[in-house]
């Protein structure tokens, strides 16, 4: 029995212009649920079913493993085609068992997590519902447009804290057998189950004013990264540190220009216990002056690859990938940034640094503007 995760991105979007790869508090929108979708281990396949070739380029890019990109008919990609439509076009060129898992999941549902995957696949393998589907508990009084109340009795208004409410779908996952999906031509349908995930999950990025609600959600309740996690921190110079320009005097030196946000920043750090690095595939003096007035433990010039020198770190220090931050913008920074546990790049970085690095944080500020210090500032935050 295999689960597949059915993710539906067309290029067309009546509410918010290019959705699916609409940045959204750092990284493409369509990012947030692929890489829960990565993290699921009831998740065996997961299948992209988009009709854009920027969408399919970028999630490949990013290089998930188990991400396949399925291109859907024009017919299917019309404004007037449902994501059942879609569904149901995978299906029957798809060669899957009956006893499949079949999984819906939206884009628009940036709060979805792994552990809400995994409890939505279990409860269909274990036979107990035919279908299931998530929803937030909706302590709300409804009404019918005819004066009725619908959920309670208006004669007697409970308090709410003795109101049991009802469940409201958030449209984040749907999950079936690839039998009962083909039989039902639905989604959802017969002995339905439910996964109950938190109540701000109910914000769905349809509109313009979702995104900005949704925006100010994430940052409350995204997972911050406590101090106490972060062992080391590393950073690369021209594009992080520095804002890639090459500056000369009259007389041909070579200048760089950097931030004093960015000092205050590895400051911060290494006054919370944090051991601090500069790894470039420069090597000049100036880059060596910085380091010191910036009083880094470990200054490593002249690196191509990054990546060696981290794990030099990890034995000399003692401590896991998973403990180290990294920051880089470019192409010889992508292992570095697959290895560590904290990867992020700056707003200016290369599309396969930002597209390509599953979970890398974003910053909205460029190299040699603040981009460090405002990745040392999420990094110390405290949940």
């Amino acid at each position: 029995m295999s689960v597949i995760a059915f993710v539906p991105a067309r290029a067309g979007s009546k509410g918010i212009k290019n959705k699916n790869l609409k940045e959204f508090c750092g990284k493409p929108v369509i990012f947030w649920v692929l890489d829960e979708l990565e993290k699921a281990n009831a998740v065996d396949t997961v299948i992209v079913s988009t009709d854009s070739e920027d969408i399919a380029r970028v999630v490949l890019a990013k290089g998930l493993k188990k991400v396949r990109i399925e291109m859907r008919s024009a017919e299917a990609a019309s404004d007037k085609a449902t994501t059942e439509s879609a569904m149901l076009e995978y299906l029957r060129k798809a060669n899957l068992q009956n006893d499949d898992i079949f999984m819906l999941l939206q884009v628009t549902s940036p709060f979805t997590k792994a552990e809400h995957i995994n409890e939505a696949a279990n409860k269909v393998q274990k036979g107990t519902f035919d279908s299931v589907l998530s929803a937030v508990e909706f302590k709300r009084f409804t009404w019918k447009s005819d004066g009725n109340a619908m959920n309670y009795d208006y004669k007697s208004r409970p308090r709410r804290q003795d109101f049991t409410g009802d469940l409201l779908e958030n449209g984040a996952i749907y999950a079936a057998s690839v039998a009962n999906v083909m039989k039902w031509e639905n989604r959802i349908g017969e002995r339905i189950g439910f996964v109950v995930m938190p109540d701000y999950t109910a914000v769905e990025l349809d509109e313009e004013s979702d995104w900005i609600v949704a925006s100010e959600l994430m940052k409350h309740y995204q997972p911050k990264k406590s101090e106490q996690a972060i062992k080391l921190f590393a950073t690369d110079v021209d594009g992080v540190l520095t804002d890639t320009g090459m500056y000369y005097s009259e007389k041909g030196d070579e200048l760089k220009k950097f931030s004093t946000l960015d000092g205050k920043g590895i400051e911060l750090l290494r006054n919370a216990g944090v051991k601090t690095a500069i790894i470039t595939a420069e090597n000049t003096q100036i880059v060596a002056n910085r380091a010191k007035k910036l009083k880094v433990d470990y200054l490593f010039q002249g690196i191509s690859n990054k990546k060696p020198v981290l794990e030099k770190l990890c034995a000399e220090l003692g401590i896991s990938p998973e403990e180290i931050a990294y920051i880089g913008d470019d192409l010889n920074d992508y292992e570095a940034l697959n290895f560590v546990g904290y990867p992020a790049c700056p707003a200016n970085a290369v599309g396969k640094i930002k597209n390509g690095v599953a979970g890398i944080y974003q910053t909205s500020k460029k190299g040699g503007d603040g981009a460090v210090r405002e990745f040392a500032d999420y990094l110390l935050a405290t949940d």
